[in-house]
C-alpha cells in the first residue's frame, strides 16, 4: 500500500470515529458546576462504616432509655431501701430476680434503678463539661494560636494551671467546696479546657501563615472571620475526635474521684459510686454482679464514644472525600 493510499484510509477512519462539534452560543455561556458538599460527603462516608452505625444505634437507644426509664411502669426509686417482708430487715444483696432485675446492693436499694439513674448523672456531667471544653477551649485556642500579641500571656496562664496536677487541684476543690454535682462540674471545667486549647493552638500555628490566610489579611478581612472561615473548618475532623473522647474521659474522672472518696455524695447515684460500691464486694463471687452491671454500662459508653469519634473524624477529613 502506498503512502498516499494509507493517508486516505486513515482520513476515512478518522471521519468515521470523530465528528466536529458545532459552536453553540448558549452552551458557551454555561459554567462548570460541582454538587460537592462537605457535610454531605462527611455523612456519606460515616454511614458506610457499619461498626460505627451499630455503636451509634446502641448509644442512641441507651441514652433514650436512660432518659425515659423513670417514666416507665413498675420502676423503683433508686434511693429507696427495700425491706424484706418476711424478716422486716433490709433486703440486702438480693440476687437478680423478676422483681429486682439487677439485684439489690448492700443496703437493699434496687440496682437496676440505681444504674440508670447513675448513668443519667454521669452523662449529664460529661455533656456539661464537654460543651464547656469545646466552646471555651476552642475560643481560647483560636486566640492563642492566631493572635500573636496574646501568645505570651495565654502561655503563662496555661503553664501555671497545667503545672498543677489535676488530681491535687480536684482534691483541693473537693475539700474546699462541699462534695456535690456542682462541685464536680466546676472542678472538671476548671482544667478541662486546657487540652483542647493547646491542641487547637498547635493546629492553628501550623496553618495560620498559609497563602490564603495571608491574602485574607492583606485584603483587610477581620481576624474573627479568618479564624471561623479559613482556619477552624480545616480542624473539624480532629476537633470532633477530641469532643468524642472528652465525654468518656470526663466520666473516667468522675469514676476516679468517687473511687478515692472525693466524688459525688454516696446518696447520689452515679457510675462512679456504683463502681466504688461494687469494688468493695467484688471478692465475694455471689456479689460480683454489683460490679459487673455498672462496669458493662460504662464500657459500652466509653468504647462507643471512642469508636464513633474516630469514625467521624476520618469521615470529616476532606482527604477522604471523593
Amino acid at each position: 500500500m502506498t503512502r498516499k493510499e494509507l493517508q486516505t484510509l486513515t482520513a476515512i477512519e478518522d471521519d468515521a470515529l470523530f465528528t466536529f462539534a458545532q459552536y453553540d452560543p448558549e452552551a458557551a455561556e454555561k459554567t462548570g458546576y460541582s454538587d460537592y458538599s462537605y457535610w454531605k460527603s462527611t455523612f456519606r462516608i460515616f454511614f458506610k462504616n457499619k461498626t460505627a452505625l451499630l455503636l451509634l444505634a446502641i448509644m442512641v437507644l441507651l441514652v433514650v432509655f436512660t432518659v425515659i426509664q423513670p417514666y416507665l411502669p413498675n420502676q423503683k426509686d433508686p434511693t429507696k431501701i427495700h425491706i424484706d417482708p418476711a424478716t422486716g430487715h433490709q433486703l440486702r444483696n438480693h440476687p437478680p430476680s423478676k422483681e429486682f432485675w439487677f439485684g439489690t446492693n448492700v443496703i437493699g436499694q434496687d440496682l437496676w434503678a440505681r444504674i440508670w439513674s447513675g448513668t443519667r448523672t454521669s452523662l449529664l456531667i460529661a455533656i456539661i463539661v464537654g460543651i464547656w471544653e469545646v466552646v471555651f477551649g476552642i475560643f481560647i485556642g483560636a486566640l492563642w494560636g492566631y493572635v500573636r500579641q496574646l501568645d505570651a500571656l495565654i502561655t503563662e496562664i496555661y503553664n501555671v494551671i497545667n503545672n498543677i496536677p489535676n488530681t491535687i487541684l480536684l482534691t483541693l476543690l473537693a475539700y474546699i467546696m462541699r462534695p456535690s454535682f456542682k462541685t464536680m462540674v466546676i472542678a472538671m471545667c476548671l482544667t478541662g479546657w486546657l487540652g483542647m486549647a493547646r491542641f487547637v493552638r498547635n493546629q492553628i500555628v501550623i496553618i495560620r501563615d498559609r497563602e490564603y490566610n495571608l491574602a485574607s489579611r492583606c485584603l483587610g478581612t477581620p481576624t474573627w472571620r479568618i479564624i471561623t472561615k479559613n482556619v477552624l473548618p480545616y480542624l473539624v475532623s480532629v476537633i470532633v475526635m477530641r469532643i468524642a473522647l472528652s465525654i468518656p474521659g470526663t466520666i473516667g474522672w468522675e469514676v476516679f474521684l468517687t473511687y478515692i472518696g472525693l466524688g459525688l455524695p454516696i446518696e447520689t447515684p452515679s457510675l462512679g459510686n456504683l463502681l466504688n460500691e461494687g469494688r468493695r464486694v467484688m471478692m465475694s463471687s455471689h456479689l460480683r454482679y454489683q460490679l459487673i452491671f455498672p462496669a458493662v454500662v460504662l464500657s459500652i459508653i466509653t468504647v462507643s464514644f471512642y469508636v464513633l469519634g474516630n469514625a467521624f473524624a476520618d469521615a470529616a477529613d476532606p482527604r477522604n472525600h471523593y
